[in-house]
């Protein structure tokens, strides 16, 4: 995650933190951190006990591997038996186009036809073969975050122009590649008709409610259909129907704005300090105290569909603006489609969208309409443990004109303010969400909150039971049952606290976490296999990483959890620098993706070109038939040896 304006938070409403709903009993225990003794591993708060005691819980699976020691070297390591290759790293040709140049120089036009940079979630769309899903050939949906643009030019920001405004602009987005195993190796196959960049410059339509809407209009598109660009791609979704959801997250940091910044703005963190990608100085929509609705066409789920690379992406304004991690789709018992999205930043909201429609398998024409009709909720964690979903619709629940909002478009386009509004439940920056395959439980990373409890921002959480948050933790709820299965149609529902991140050596009780196994901090991926295994990965900033609280904790890693015991196992640990983010795998289990974000950041997460592999050589220094350059963000493909399920 990136954020250029990370000095504390943006939510000043007034909302209830989850200690204020608890019951006194409970608040007192929870103001006391809820001891040295609850934390170490012992038996969770009230709350979770009330919902770990409802049916349809997840069955035990197998983690058949050998857990890995933390590390610090330079290089993706995994355990014995399984081995990792690189795929598709910066700069590689999206299909037949230019080939990477080592010291930064390709062109804005040539990196147009290549992988972007920090590449974050993705997934993998298989081809059929006569009536199977093949897991040795398909398409690959790639995000591409954010650019450390010292390394993405070959003199850095210096000499700051049009040209490295437009290519930083064409390194972020999405990548649409065709990927194959063959010869006992994957690769990217090229060319194909089927690869295409998607960029911050890119022809992107709108639907949903505020689609034509006031809000949306500018001088450039003065319809309010027609958006050019996505970017801060960061988590994403995939459908039913075969399309792509990739989620724009931090987009503030691209614009700035006057000294005077409004309300809105603030509350989406737009000031005169952000655009620290600096593309205001050469394109102007990104000056938002000149075009103050462009910002308002940012922060959306853009779907995209792989199969059809004459399709426009489209931004779908029912599922709200925030600042999206991802949009984990599922569908209700009565067929209506489900998207669970958590808004990244410190205090803010848990999200769910149902559809209107029900989904039709097989007939993507009948499926076109349901991300654009339907209603958005957000979450209020009650007391004891309960839940509900509160609906953001324009006349209900106070969202009137006389609260300022005239009308839906304007309760999509301002949706944390409508969250605000209702009383949804301050939490701690909400990341990846993973649905449990076969019990329908929901799993949400909240990967740290040093603001928690704090004199600039009193006041402490159920849902996050620790003051001073540094190393975040797993929340789970259960929504009410229907059809034997937890039905994600429900407007009620049960929460816990799965899992608590820590350091069990650290000198502070309240920071040692209850992990059953192998200890780690900030978790950010979550991702369930077919058979109902748990994938965490970690985002640990790299100003902190291997050092202070993280001493013990050594290079961002990602491991396996088993969520009916509750034991969790070290999978894979990255290279210097690196966060671990993104993770698919093929229908037969046998491959597992895996992302290798920003290898080398520095604390200040701009690199300097003179000295850009002080920290990481990777994938070089892993792999040395890779170019010998700046270090690369990258796809790794990992597989047993034995050609056996990956984690099984």
């Amino acid at each position: 995650m990136k954020d250029f304006d990370d000095a504390c938070c943006s939510n000043a409403s007034p909302n209830p933190h989850l200690l204020d709903l608890a019951s006194p009993a409970r608040r007192q225990m929870l103001a006391g951190g809820l001891g040295a003794a609850a934390l170490a591993g012992l038996p969770l708060p009230a709350a979770a006990v009330s919902a770990a005691s409802g049916a349809g819980r997840a069955a035990k699976v197998p983690i058949g591997f050998d857990p890995i020691p933390v590390s610090q070297l330079d290089q993706v390591r995994v355990p014995a038996g399984y081995r990792a290759e690189l795929l598709y790293a910066w700069g590689d040709p999206v299909s037949d186009g230019p080939a990477y140049r080592a010291d930064g120089g390709n062109s804005a036009a040539e990196q147009g036809l290549q992988s972007g940079s920090h590449h974050d979630g993705m997934h993998f769309f298989p081809f059929v073969e006569g009536k199977k899903l093949s897991s040795t050939h398909g398409l690959m949906c790639i995000n591409h975050e954010y650019t450390d643009d010292g390394l993405l030019h070959t003199g850095g920001m210096a000499d700051w122009s049009a040209e490295k405004v437009a290519k930083s602009q064409a390194a972020h987005g999405v990548s649409v590649i065709e990927v194959k195993e063959e010869g006992g190796r994957w690769q990217v196959v090229r060319p194909s008709a089927y690869a295409r960049r998607i960029t911050a410059q890119s022809a992107i339509t709108v639907s949903g409610p505020a689609a034509g809407s006031a809000g949306l209009k500018t001088a450039q598109d003065p319809h309010g259909r027609l958006i050019f660009g996505t970017f801060n791609n960061c988590a994403m979704g995939h459908t039913p129907w075969g399309t792509y959801l990739t989620c724009e997250e931090n987009f503030n940091g691209y614009f700035k704005t006057g000294k005077n910044a409004t309300p809105d703005e603030k509350r989406y963190g737009i000031n005169d300090k952000t655009a620290g990608y600096r593309w205001h100085e050469f394109d102007e929509r990104f000056d938002a105290a000149k075009h103050p609705n462009e910002p308002h066409r940012f922060g959306w789920v853009v779907e995209i569909d792989p199969w059809n690379p004459m399709q426009p992406p489209v931004k779908r304004t029912a599922l709200g603006r925030i600042k999206h991690e991802g949009a984990t789709v599922t569908l209700a018992a009565d067929g209506r489609v489900v998207v669970y999205m958590g808004d990244d930043e410190r205090f803010e909201y848990i999200y769910k969208y149902v559809s209107r429609g029900i989904y039709q398998p097989g007939d993507r024409a009948a499926n076109a309409s349901l991300l654009d009709e339907g209603t958005l909720y957000v979450a209020k964690f009650g007391e004891e443990g309960k839940g509900r979903w509160v609906a953001l619709e324009h006349g209900k629940n106070g969202l009137t004109a006389e609260n300022g909002f005239a009308d839906q478009a304007q309760v999509l386009i301002r949706t944390r303010q409508a969250a605000d509004q209702v009383g949804a439940t301050k939490m701690d920056r909400p990341e990846w969400i993973a649905v449990h395959p076969k019990s329908g439980e929901v799993y949400v990373s909240l990967t740290n909150n040093v603001k928690r409890g704090t004199s600039e921002v009193p006041g402490l959480n159920a849902a996050n039971p620790r003051a001073d948050n540094v190393f975040g933790h797993i929340v789970r709820w259960r929504e009410a049952p229907a059809k034997g299965r937890h039905d994600a149609g429900s407007l009620d529902f049960e929460w816990d606290i799965f899992l608590l991140a820590g350091d069990p050596q650290h000198p502070e009780a309240s920071r040692r976490g209850n992990i059953k196994g192998d200890a780690f901090g900030s978790p950010d991926g979550l991702w369930f296999d077919a058979a109902g295994r748990l994938w965490i990965q970690t985002d640990v900033s790299t100003s902190v990483l291997n050092q202070s609280d993280y001493a013990r904790l050594g290079n961002n890693q990602m491991l396996v959890a088993d969520v009916a015991t509750g034991q969790v196992k070290r999978f894979l640990t990255g290279p210097k620098g690196c966060e671990i983010t993104g993770i698919t795998s093929t229908p037969d289990g046998r491959a597992l993706f895996v992302n290798i974000q920003h290898p080398g950041e520095p604390a200040s997460e701009r690199s300097e070109p003179a000295k850009a592999t002080a920290i990481s050589h990777w994938p070089h220094s892993q792999f040395p038939e890779t170019p010998a350059g700046r270090p690369r963000s990258g796809t790794v493909v990992i597989r047993r040896e034995d050609g056996g399920v990956v984690g099984g």
